[in-house]
Parts: C-alpha cells; sequence; structure tokens
C-alpha cells in the first residue's frame, strides 16, 4: 500500500518558512514510499472566506476530496499573535465538506503537525491551536509535532533546512505521518 498524504500550509509569502518546513516533512514522508501532494500558501491564498458571500461549492474542491482519499495529513501553520494564522484556519474551515462522509473530517487519519513562530511561545501555542483543532476534526496526530523556530538563514536559498534541530523535528513528523497512516489505514474503523 502506497499512504496518500496531503500536506496543507504555508503563508501568502512565496517560499515563507511555514511553506519550507512543511516541505521538508513531505520530503522525508516521500523518502518512505508515500504519495505526497501539496496545497502550500499561494492554494490557500485563493480560498474565499468559507461559505461567505464570495464561497461557491466548487471553491476548494480539490483539496477536500484530496483529504477524503487521504491516509494522512500534514498541517503546517505560522504563528499569528499566537495562533494559526486565518490562511491555515479557512482551509481547516473547508474541511466541514467532509462531516457527512462515511469516515467524517479526519476520522481514521494520522495527523502531522508542524508550527513556525519568531518565538518559542508562538510555536508552542500555535502547536497547541493545531492539535486541538485536529482532536476536534477526530484525527489522530502524530506523537512529534515540529515547533520551528524561524531565523534568517534557517533554509538555505534552494530549500534545505540548515538546522540540525529543525530539520530532524520535521524529519520525524513527516516519518510518524507515514507509519500512523500505514497502521491506522490497516486497522478496522470502529464507528460509534
Amino acid at each position: 500500500m502506497t499512504p496518500r498524504i496531503v500536506a496543507i500550509g504555508g503563508t501568502v509569502a512565496a517560499g515563507s518558512t511555514t511553506e519550507l518546513a512543511l516541505r521538508t516533512a513531505m520530503a522525508s514522508a516521500a523518502a518512505l514510499g508515500a504519495d505526497v501532494q501539496l496545497f502550500g500558501g499561494a492554494y490557500l491564498a485563493e480560498l474565499p472566506h468559507y461559505r461567505s458571500s464570495a464561497h461557491s461549492g466548487d471553491d476548494g474542491r480539490e483539496m477536500v476530496e484530496a483529504v477524503r482519499a487521504a491516509d494522512g495529513i500534514l498541517l503546517a501553520a505560522p504563528g499569528y499573535h499566537g495562533t494559526i494564522s486565518g490562511l491555515v484556519k479557512n482551509a481547516l474551515d473547508y474541511l466541514e465538506d467532509l462531516a457527512k462522509d462515511s469516515r467524517p473530517y479526519l476520522d481514521g487519519r494520522a495527523v502531522g503537525l508542524v508550527a513556525t513562530a519568531y518565538g518559542d511561545q508562538a510555536t508552542m501555542s500555535t502547536m497547541q491551536t493545531l492539535r486541538s483543532i485536529v482532536h476536534a476534526l477526530r484525527g489522530w496526530p502524530t506523537p512529534m509535532g515540529a515547533t520551528i523556530r524561524t531565523y534568517p538563514g534557517l533554509f538555505s536559498v534552494d530549500g534545505e533546512c540548515l538546522d540540525d534541530r529543525a530539520r530532524m523535528q520535521l524529519d520525524l513528523v513527516g516519518q510518524q505521518v507515514v507509519r500512523g497512516a500505514t497502521r491506522l489505514s490497516a486497522s478496522p474503523q470502529v464507528r460509534a
């Protein structure tokens, strides 16, 4: 079985640290044989506010369908004012379209989490928010969540993570989401 992993995250800035961190975790998942699909900052920035007057039924459909078929998810959010960005929160709101599925929301899916910020406090509060959201959506957060404190020079110009501690965290998140997705996919689903 080839695990299908959907990666969601980033910012409106091209080449953001958040998206580079997500891509590092994605590469680790792909190295274990996972099929990984990215919905990065540029995609998320095009999504109108969920269920606003600008929203149509086709908005976000590609992402929602990818999550519906996924075995695991990678989520990456920047810490803005102590929590996740509105851009990432809006994308997660689109998962409400999965509410009436036989496997609703993120049920039965391993979810690897990445939080980035300039300060340690913001990375931790952002991680806590991500974990709370994943629990509310019935997902299974991986034991490791990467809290990446950003600074100039964290990534090379070609996107390589230059910090050993950060790279280790991101690699572990990517590996755990594949292992978790593989195990959850193989186990029978129990419905309440």
